[in-house]
């Protein structure tokens, strides 16, 4: 087995990378709502907070029954155990990356987990 994996998205609906990359610590995904639209259900989770990444467009979430507007560029992190909704813009189709790890869980990033060669 090597040492890295890479794989090739199109940036239509919801891709999960989980199996295309192996990954063992995380959960990535890219996500496209069409104007107008919305994921179809509330979710929280048990142990994942999330982190989003809005790439391209405008919507909404709904987080714990409060509305966040959300533009290119915003970076959004949800607890757990926070009720969550999104929302395209009515006029806006919106393109995000989801990331969901264990909260809690980082104990070292960047210059303190790297290993300079």
């Amino acid at each position: 087995m090597t040492n890295f994996s890479k794989c090739n998205v199109s940036f239509e609906g919801r891709v999960e990378l989980h199996d295309k990359l192996s990954l063992t610590g995380a959960e990535v995904s890219f996500n496209v709502l069409p104007a107008g639209t919305s994921v179809p259900f509330v979710h929280a989770h048990k142990e994942n907070e999330e982190i989003y990444i809005v790439l391209e467009g405008n919507g909404t979430a709904v987080i714990d029954n409060q509305s966040i507007l959300l533009t290119k560029g915003d970076c959004l992190r949800i607890s757990p155990s926070a009720k969550r909704q999104f929302f395209a813009g009515k006029e806006s189709a919106i393109t995000y990356i989801c990331i969901q790890v264990k909260e809690n869980s980082l104990t070292q990033f960047t210059m303190t987990d790297g290993i300079v060669e």
